[in-house]
């Protein structure tokens, strides 16, 4: 009886340590951007302006809760960055440059992207992503 508790013992020992070492493991892979089981949503727009506004190319991006969500942005004119708020982005945007700003899209919701330079956002240099459930 004592040879069966000691070895149960064991295993549960075993298997605690393996369940709490494999979480361990998977939140510092995520934490390290390690997003290799996420869909991943690839989407790529302009930045630029023209006699009527300064604009993004692409005004609406959606996509899924828990996708790696890829944008690839090259700036053609002008000096721009894109912004994304509840998601912690804010890059420049080099002329003739493309940048590729990459997140997990972990919020549900509507949030608006745009581009911080003083006045772009307000002469229509925004977007919308929608993050569905």
């Amino acid at each position: 009886m004592k040879k069966i508790l000691i070895i149960t013992g064991i295993v549960l020992l075993l298997a605690f340590t393996g369940f709490f070492l494999f979480n361990r493991n998977l939140a510092e892979n995520t934490i390290n951007g390690d997003f290799s089981n996420a869909p991943v949503k690839e989407f790529t727009m302009t930045s630029f302006y023209d006699n009527t506004g300064i604009w993004f190319s692409l005004k609406e991006i959606s996509v899924n809760v828990g996708d790696l969500v890829r944008i690839k942005v090259t700036n053609i004119k002008g000096t721009h960055d894109f912004t994304l708020d509840e998601y912690g982005i804010k890059e420049m945007t080099p002329l003739n440059e493309e940048i590729i700003v990459e997140f997990i899209a972990d919020k549900a919701g509507s949030f608006e992207y745009y581009c911080s330079v003083s006045g772009h956002r307000q002469k229509g240099q925004w977007g919308t992503l929608k993050v569905l459930e």
